[in-house]
């Protein structure tokens, strides 16, 4: 499969183009998942960080009526603005790519398309941190933090809603 550059925003992609050239030829589904209590804690016990909404907004690949992958919005706060994601996931739960769909703060902080690649076939791990596996931003700490906090909060709710148990 062909991947394109990790911040599609940049690009000028809309989210339904994004989902459409990370997920080929599939039907894609939008999908509004309430979280119950008992969720939400599984995903901050294994995202190890918070869980600001049980709203979870996602996108449900299909092709040949077999589930390809799962993409879903993570909207957070970077410093004082705010960072949406797309983190677009294969249908093991792996990432394949982080697409920047809004960043209110000012443009230098916001993470290169080559740091966000590094999470490409990455899943929920003890490794999968700053500092780790993933590499730090000069000059852009708070992004960075903000961003693998997403991932890990993605990564756990996807493994909470398709039932499988962690990866650690």
């Amino acid at each position: 499969m062909v991947l394109l550059a990790a911040t599609g925003a940049a690009q000028g992609l809309t989210r339904g183009e994004a989902l459409a050239a990370i997920y080929p030829g599939a039907a894609i589904r939008a999908e509004q998942v309430f979280l119950t209590p008992s969720q939400q804690k599984q995903v901050l016990t294994r995202g190890g960080g918070d869980v600001p909404s049980a709203l979870v907004a996602r996108y449900v690949a299909t092709k040949d009526g077999k589930v390809i992958g799962r993409a879903y919005v993570d909207t957070h706060i970077v410093r004082t603005k705010r960072e949406s994601l797309l983190v677009s996931l294969d249908d093991e739960g792996q990432v394949l790519r982080i697409d920047v769909t809004a960043f209110l703060e000012p443009g230098e902080f916001r993470a290169s398309d080559a740091w966000l690649r590094q999470y490409r076939d990455r899943g929920l791990d003890d490794d999968l941190g700053i500092d780790r596996a993933i590499r730090p931003i000069a000059g852009a700490t708070l992004t960075a933090r903000a961003t693998n906090s997403a991932v890990r909060r993605v990564l756990a709710t996807d493994e909470v809603l398709e039932q499988r148990g962690s990866r650690q």
